[in-house]
């Protein structure tokens, strides 16, 4: 069961939503007040999720070895960091955190005191998280651990496809800036989502032929009804 896409699937997403909450609990303990941390309007950040499974497919090797495991889970969350900063800010130009003002810095991407945690959390995951969340998924119905497994991916691509297609349009308008600063992403792609004429413009420019599908779904769905109805309107005559 270890090495089902289904479980690992489900370990990714375990470990974004607990990334999130642990992300939004700080910001609330610094701000006082919410703010929705990560690009997506999900209740989950992805690198929190990358780095989960990076740990636990390659450092099984180091379980007899807690001082390997914790430099190693270090450098794998550090360099996915570093790269996650940098090409979100090459694709959006902008930033979801920056750590200029902490010493120890490279290019304000990464910082020694997020290191530290990093290969805290690589021992946490392997001797504790892991073993207890494998655990539970080996629990559960194979069907309703697929079921999950579905409803879950296709939640999350519908949302990275909204989510980036705004994104692309707040980037293209210059309402996003270089500075770490989450929440005005956050709010300019929640106020641009809440208009529909928008989501609608920018889906059918993004898929042409979403438009004509769609349209031929509702004739073929009429053309049926109306089938249906004339059916049993000569039933009910003949009866």
């Amino acid at each position: 069961m270890f090495n089902d896409v289904e479980v690992y699937v489900l370990l990714f997403f375990t470990y974004a939503i607990i990334g999130w909450f642990m992300e939004v609990c700080v910001k609330y303990i610094q701000y006082k007040r919410f703010i929705n941390r990560g690009f997506l309007m999900g209740p989950y950040l992805p690198i929190y999720g990358c780095g989960g499974i990076l740990i636990t497919l390659f450092l099984k090797r180091y379980l007899n070895d807690p001082l390997a495991l914790f430099i190693f889970g270090m450098l794998i969350c550090t360099i996915l960091e570093y790269f996650t900063s940098f090409i979100m800010e090459k694709l959006f130009n902008a930033r979801w955190w920056d750590y200029s003002n902490k010493k120890f810095n490279i290019n304000g991407r990464v910082c020694l005191d997020t290191m530290i945690p990093f290969g805290l959390l690589g021992l946490l995951i392997m001797y504790v998280l892991n073993p207890f969340f494998l655990n539970i998924y080996s629990k559960i119905n194979p069907i309703v651990l697929s079921a999950i497994f579905t409803a879950l991916s296709v939640i999350f691509v519908i949302d990275c496809i909204i989510s980036i297609i705004a994104l692309i349009h707040v980037r293209n308008d210059g309402q996003l800036h270089d500075k770490d600063n989450t929440e005005e992403m956050s709010n300019k792609v929640k106020k641009l989502l809440s208009k529909w004429n928008f989501k609608e413009k920018r889906l059918v420019n993004a898929f042409p032929k979403a438009d004509y599908v769609g349209s031929k779904v509702k004739k073929s769905v009429k053309y049926a009804k109306d089938k249906h109805d004339e059916i049993k309107e000569k039933r009910d005559k003949k009866k």
